[in-house]
């Protein structure tokens, strides 16, 4: 059973800061895709950015692109969110999902492993 843990939501005013933290307790995390995800109340769960196994190729959705910025540390099994000016849209639950699968996205479908969330806040 693979456990995804995220960490350092909180609140924040707009123009602000976040970093999240992602962890995976498996035993060979370069062999691991990971992906955020967010969910706002009353609307689905939709991709937020994305990173390969090696950590060297990316995507972002077009909402977040150039505010926020992933990155893997395979050493240490963590993936990290950096939220830049963040704004009141971004307000929602951040999840954190990883596959070992070949081919990973966008898509909720292509990630075998999900985290709790972590609740961001964005004031304005």
């Amino acid at each position: 059973q693979v456990h995804v843990v995220e960490s350092g939501g909180g609140l924040v005013q707009a123009g602000g800061s976040l970093r999240l933290s992602c962890t995976a307790s498996v035993r060979t995390f370069s062999s691991y895709a990971v992906a955020w995800f967010r969910q706002a109340p009353g609307k689905e769960r939709e991709f937020v950015a994305a990173v390969s196994r090696t950590g060297g190729w990316t995507d972002y959705s077009d909402s977040v692109k150039g505010r926020f910025t992933i990155s893997k540390d395979n050493a240490k099994n963590m993936v990290f969110l950096q939220m830049n000016n963040l704004k009141p849209e971004d307000t929602a639950v951040y999840y954190c999902a990883t596959t070992d699968r070949i081919f990973s996205g966008p898509s909720t479908r292509q990630y075998d492993y999900w985290g709790q969330g972590t609740q961001v806040t964005v004031s304005s």
